[in-house]
């Protein structure tokens, strides 16, 4: 990772940690919650679907800073997009983030700056749990999904 991109991600997850953008309840809507059992970071995704476009999304929950810079993100890039492109998008960002340090990254625009929790393998459930818990939103499923250092791409019961 070059000095910028790494000075980029520290910048970016910094700014979204104190000051999270969509960091607010929803009623009614689409919601679904992340919880990572190992370290205890927990995110609530509200999501306003109207005729299969995110007309409005946020978050609240508690955890480290990239959990909450993922998720102010993720608020702000899902918004407008159909339920199938920020399906996509989801597994767009946990094919780069699970890739290995060296290997290219894809281009996800201001997304691009978690990229940096490639040097910290153990960090990166901490980026994808606000996704995951998306994913579940995406599918209309009010429920409870867990990460863990072991997986990315699967729910634990």
């Amino acid at each position: 990772m070059s000095v910028d991109l790494h000075a980029l991600y520290q910048e970016v997850v910094l700014d979204h940690n104190r000051h999270p953008r969509n960091f607010r309840a929803m009623q009614g809507g689409r919601k679904a919650e992340g919880f990572n059992r190992i370290c205890g970071d927990r995110v609530t995704v509200h999501l306003r679907v109207e005729a299969d476009v995110i007309r409005d999304a946020c978050f609240q929950g508690s955890g480290c800073a990239i959990v909450k810079a993922s998720a102010s993100l993720m608020t702000e890039h899902i918004r407008d997009l159909t339920l199938a492109d920020a399906a996509a998008l989801v597994e767009r960002l946990r094919r780069t983030l699970s890739a290995p340090p060296g290997a290219p990254i894809d281009d996800l625009g201001a997304l691009g700056a978690l990229t940096g929790v490639r040097l910290f393998p153990i960090r990166i459930k901490c980026a994808v749990l606000p996704w995951e818990a998306l994913l579940a939103a995406l599918s209309a499923r009010d429920e409870v999904v867990y990460t863990s250092p072991r997986s990315l791409d699967r729910r634990i019961p």
